[in-house]
């Protein structure tokens, strides 16, 4: 019997074009984030939490605004030029849709304005044949994935896998009430509850069959938990202690650059504390970053001073790193690495560096254990 025509095609298998297991298997295809229509977040603790007070205090009268040109016009040069040297080494980009993130959306509970979609790598999380939009803690980002909708269901109707975690409510439950961040010698705290399951997809990075994980006050543990149950065992996921007194992603913490070998900012991060699995990994002490020296730069930046660790490899041993940080090249250098220098430093009001601006989407190998 002769099957209808869109019958037969549905019964061809098919070949996703999302496979990434590692943070450094040869690169073939990357989303990379946008500036335009991107608006300073609205107020909310999970925003202010990580401010000093007279920040906060002026980030609560200006959330919602558009950011000023004098830090998207620089910002957006360094973003085109690094978009074309990803194309240039023969790397598919991908980009989400133009937004206005100005418009109020609203839910039961709450209303917020948005931010942007300048960081892929906060929102999804890419595990092998998987994408994973996860449940964000930030209500200003609350609906971001939608602007890589036409991307994702490109992806989804040539094979991916497409996930949406639990999207949370997001109501006071969540948030500890007159939350302050802790200081130095005191226990440690975070702003979220275990309300319901949250997580920013930058809290992890992948190593084949495992994962590292922060908590952070953007990740709770009932959302690691929910990671690890929908992962199932095929995977396991390890734990990273911060010392850093308001976590936030832990590409700036701890960072898998090859089989073996992994960076490790040495203020957060005690590696005699380390998780047994990396016993037999050499590990990187990042050098002390260079400094920032614009004022303007180092006032509205959204990171701290350990971005210089925020790397995107290419491969083994190619790795994309900022230009202004000659230190950390020099050490990647020295470790066996091929840097390339590129200029992203005007991006870190918008979110981060190269890892945060990126979303690997297909690296060539397949999944492997990389530990004893």
């Amino acid at each position: 019997m002769r099957l209808p025509t869109d019958t037969a095609a549905a019964a061809e298998p098919l070949v996703s074009p999302v496979s990434s297991h590692n943070e450094w298997d040869p690169l073939e295809e990357v989303i990379v984030g946008r500036l335009d229509g991107v608006t300073i977040p609205s107020g909310h603790p999970v925003v202010s939490c990580n401010l000093p007070p007279w920040a906060a205090r002026l980030h609560r009268r200006v959330g919602g605004f558009r950011y000023p040109r004098v830090l998207t016009e620089r910002a957006q040069q360094e973003l085109d030029q690094f978009v074309a040297l990803l194309e240039s080494l023969g790397i598919t980009v991908r980009r989400p849709d133009a937004t206005d993130h100005r418009r109020r959306f609203r839910t039961p509970d709450w209303s917020s304005r948005g931010f942007g979609n300048t960081c892929p790598r906060d929102s999804m999380l890419v595990i092998g044949d998987e994408i994973i939009e996860t449940p964000m803690a930030w209500p200003c980002r609350h609906f971001e994935t939608h602007t890589y909708r036409s991307l994702l269901k490109d992806y989804f109707r040539r094979g991916a896998r497409w996930t949406a975690a639990p999207r949370p409510q997001l109501t006071g439950d969540l948030f500890k009430e007159g939350f302050r961040t802790p200081g130095t010698g005191e226990p440690m705290r975070y702003l979220l509850t275990e309300f319901e399951p949250v997580f920013d997809a930058a809290d992890f990075v992948r190593a084949g069959h495992d994962l590292f994980v922060t908590r952070s006050n953007v990740t709770n543990g009932m959302g690691i938990q929910w990671l690890r149950r929908h992962l199932g065992p095929a995977y396991r996921i390890h734990e990273i202690e911060s010392r850093c007194r308001a976590p936030m992603h832990i590409d700036t913490t701890f960072l898998p650059l090859a089989p073996g070998k992994a960076l490790v900012n040495p203020e957060y991060v005690d590696t005699d504390r380390l998780p047994d699995v990396l016993r037999s990994w050499d590990i990187l002490i990042a050098p002390e970053p260079d400094p920032i020296d614009e004022r303007l730069l180092r006032l509205t930046s959204m990171c701290g001073k350990w971005l210089s660790m925020n790397v995107l490899m290419l491969d083994e041993k190619r790795v994309i790193a900022e230009r202004h940080h000659t230190g950390m090249l020099r050490a990647l250098e020295g470790w066996g690495f091929e840097p390339i220098p590129c200029d992203l430093l005007h991006y870190a009001p918008f979110g981060g560096s190269f890892h945060c601006a990126t979303l690997d989407v297909r690296r060539r190998g397949g999944l492997e254990s990389y530990f004893d």
